[in-house]
């Protein structure tokens, strides 16, 4: 009996210049497949994703970058670096650095923002297949202002135990994950100050990309110009993806098909089996 062996491998920690800027990216699985991309949220990382990059990198080669100012990848000396025209930029050239023509696309919320740009822009054609997670082209004044207020303002803690309460307090819209998924954001999303306590792993002056209205790119209009497959993904409680607004997206532009995610608000961590097993449908037409 011929018996086929699924191999994974992964992650692979690896630094990318790409617009002048270096980059980290977590790989995972075999370069010779499709590329997928995984672009995370305004403060989080490219590890948010590993439940999924790893379910998946049976079948594609999976980038998951950290925006600059984020993680591991280098700050910005200067602030107006943060903006949707820069990480449009980065992500051109860590494809560029991979040799990636074709490729599906993965967004939350600030990532989904950046997919819509570029599969409506420079991406058009090349992106084929795209998920928005949990974010629109309008965004209601309460979610903007609720993220300013806690991404402008990051913690300092004398221990990691404070911070991780500080971690689960604020991102408990995610909903309910696992204990590893907890433990990881922790891990990967803090780091020592110089006297040797403890913050959150990005630079505050990314607040900026919400606070500032420096971006040429009329998102309505990038919206409308999307030709790749796409998904749209809500939490039934986000305040950041309105119904009315998922409602008009669905109506307009890719006319994508919605799915909701109950008992869930901003975002959908798409770390659990359902929601690994939408994407691996969707990302397979």
């Amino acid at each position: 009996m011929n018996l086929h062996v699924i191999r994974r491998s992964g992650p692979r920690s690896t630094y990318v210049e790409a617009a002048g800027f270096e980059l980290h990216v977590t790989e995972w699985g075999d370069p010779a497949l499709p590329a997928l991309v995984m672009w995370h949220g305004l403060a989080r990382t490219g590890r948010d994703f590993d439940e999924a990059a790893e379910a998946l990198s049976d079948t594609y080669f999976v980038l998951c970058p950290d925006t600059l100012g984020r993680g591991l990848s280098a700050w910005a000396r200067d602030g107006r670096h943060y903006s949707y025209a820069t990480a449009g930029e980065t992500a051109l050239g860590m494809l560029d650095h991979y040799r990636v023509d074709k490729l599906r696309w993965v967004g939350t919320s600030m990532g989904g923002l950046i997919g819509i740009r570029l599969a409506g822009g420079r991406l058009q054609g090349r992106i084929t297949h795209l998920v928005i997670n949990d974010v629109g082209p309008d965004i209601p004044k309460a979610g903007t202002s609720r993220i300013v207020d806690y991404v402008g303002n990051p913690p300092v803690y004398d221990t990691m135990s404070e911070l991780e309460a500080w971690f689960r307090k604020n991102y408990a819209p995610f909903g309910d994950n696992s204990e590893a998924f907890w433990r990881r954001m922790v891990d990967t999303s803090s780091r020592r100050t110089d006297d040797g306590r403890v913050t959150v792993h990005y630079d505050p002056n990314i607040v900026s990309l919400l606070t500032q209205n420096g971006d040429d790119v009329h998102v309505w209009d990038a919206y409308d110009a999307i030709v790749a497959k796409t998904l749209l993904v809500r939490g039934e409680a986000s305040d950041v993806l309105s119904p009315e607004v998922a409602r008009m997206m669905t109506a307009r532009g890719p006319k994508p098909r919605l799915v909701e995610f109950a008992g869930v608000g901003h975002a959908p961590t798409l770390a659990g089996d359902t929601e690994i097993a939408l994407l691996r449908e969707f990302l397979a037409q």
